[in-house]
């Protein structure tokens, strides 16, 4: 009874204020109503035999019948047995949305409350004629460049880390224009904020321009508080929106066929990006996004069923020239926080709990760090002292060369060796330098072994020429004996000078004697 008091202050408040010719929406803004609760209202005043005068002389009682009118009664079947069921509809109908229970169990109950009812097939028949009424669907008729519906899919896509071996579940974003039926799907790091912006943004580059209106699913990200009519988006969205010049809407909560068409396209990028991509295996996040926009142009360029056109044709001839012109640049999120320096020189970004490097002379300091979904910039005194590129591998570390002291500089490079870098350092001194290092790396099991002596090696270049060095490994090799310390020794005692003898190289070979076994004795 209160809020039927409350509700009627409310009607008097709309009918006074249309009775001096305030618009609707001036009333809803003075009055903090929905704009579609004031419209209603004014309806149902207009529609009416009352003039606004009128409406506002007669009491509550009386007001309250126009303003709310009795339902129409609905005619009593002649068939008792028809209306014993229709009575029970609605019960049947909630009872079946229960865990456990079956349209078999309803019609034992029904049997036992009603013994002379439907037989089981006719109780199902009705039952179900009666949920085909309560889910009949709408059809929407849509405006070119009106509206872009935005949703996460249901069902994540995978890469996996080369590093480590890990597959990463990723969401992805769909937006579609549902006039063409042209869409955009991106897969995203995580569905955070800043990575729903960056989602948004390429979306709105992919399309060329914006609608009036995108409007999205009750999304945590999006909207900060449901409300059938007036939702609170998010400060991010609400901004994101300014800057593009759009309008924001929300679907109804649990309410999916309020927006049929990016349901039914995640059905299509299910069949059309998923199923053709389901057993490849992708190394990064950038290479997933190339082949799902590569799947999304197929399916763009592929004819509608039963038309002669497809969705690309329809999206660039009818609504690409309606679209709002782009701003100058992508709308970005950007983040500041403050960092001190660790002994190690990284700074922590304790978004990712990833470690970022710095000159190794700001250790200890106060840093300020602005970052967004692509790239971590870092402050001294507004000046920048280091940009990284952002990675979003929790508890990893981003380190550049140059960031080190010169120690750390030299493990590093010892940690980036490999055999392909020496032996083409070695082809620049010279062919013998090369074989003799190609023949060294044959003589050892591991590989790594070979690392540090082959550093040895290259250095006695700067120290004795690539003339002398080049020698050396040619006398050297007419001994077969591939180390450091045998190219050391030559140079030093200047034996890559002298010319090396004939048959210098059998001095180590073993000579026949009937007492030595060959391996013929072994076969």
């Amino acid at each position: 009874m209160a809020n039927r008091v409350k509700e009627m202050q409310t009607v008097r408040a709309i009918l006074q204020l249309m009775h001096r010719q305030v618009s609707l929406n001036q009333i809803a803004g003075q009055l903090q109503l929905a704009r579609r609760t004031v419209r209603k209202y004014a309806k149902l005043a207009r529609d009416s035999s009352y003039q606004l005068d009128q409406l506002l002389a007669l009491d509550d009682p009386s007001l309250c019948a126009v303003m709310y009118p009795p339902a129409a009664p609905i005619a009593p079947d002649i068939n008792s047995r028809c209306n014993y069921f229709v009575s029970r509809m609605q019960y049947y109908a909630g009872e079946l949305k229960r865990t456990g229970v079956t349209r078999q169990l309803l019609w034992k109950e029904y049997q036992r409350d009603y013994p002379v009812g439907y037989s089981y097939s006719q109780f199902c028949h009705l039952l179900a004629q009666h949920q085909r009424i309560k889910q009949a669907t709408m059809h929407f008729e849509h405006k070119p460049a009106d509206k872009t519906l935005y949703d996460f899919a249901g069902s994540k896509m995978h890469y996996t880390d080369p590093e480590t071996g890990e597959v990463k579940a990723v969401p992805v974003l769909i937006g579609v224009l549902p006039f063409s039926g042209y869409s955009y799907a991106i897969a995203l790091e995580d569905a955070t904020l800043p990575q729903l912006a960056k989602g948004l943004n390429k979306s709105a580059t992919w399309f060329s321009g914006v609608t009036r209106y995108a409007k999205f699913d009750n999304m945590a990200q999006v909207v900060r508080r449901s409300c059938r009519y007036e939702p609170i988006f998010t400060e991010m969205i609400q901004q994101w929106a300014m800057y593009y010049g759009m309008g924001l809407l929300a679907a109804r909560v649990r309410k999916p066929r309020d927006k049929p068409h990016v349901e039914n396209e995640v059905k299509l990028v299910y069949q059309r990006i998923y199923a053709p991509l389901r057993d490849r295996v992708f190394f990064s996040l950038a290479e997933l996004n190339a082949a799902i926009e590569q799947q999304l142009r197929a399916h763009h360029d592929e004819p509608f069923q039963n038309e002669t056109f497809s969705r690309r044709q329809l999206f660039e001839s009818q609504e690409k020239p309606l679209l709002s012109p782009l701003p100058p640049t992508s709308y970005e999120l950007k983040h500041k926080v403050q960092a001190k320096v660790c002994q190690d020189y990284h700074i922590i970004l304790g978004e990712d709990w990833h470690h970022y490097s710095v000159p190794y002379q700001n250790i200890g300091k106060l840093l300020d760090v602005i970052y967004d979904t692509d790239t971590v910039e870092i402050y001294h005194l507004h000046q920048r002292v280091a940009l990284h590129r952002r990675s979003f591998k929790r508890r990893g570390w981003t380190t550049l060369k140059e960031h080190m002291p010169q120690a750390h500089q030299k493990v590093y490079e010892q940690r980036g060796w490999n055999k392909e870098d020496f032996l083409q350092k070695a082809a620049s001194i010279g062919p013998d330098t090369y074989a003799f290092l190609e023949a060294l790396f044959q003589s050892r099991t591991f590989t790594e072994q070979c690392f540090q002596a082959s550093l040895g090696i290259m250095r006695l270049a700067k120290t004795y020429g690539p003339k002398r060095l080049d020698a050396a490994c040619r006398r050297a090799m007419a001994f077969s004996t591939y180390t450091y310390r045998i190219i050391h020794t030559i140079l030093h005692n200047n034996m890559d000078k002298e010319d090396l003898p004939a048959g210098q190289g059998d001095l180590f070979q073993i000579p026949e004697h009937e007492n030595v076994r060959g391996s013929s004795a072994y076969e």
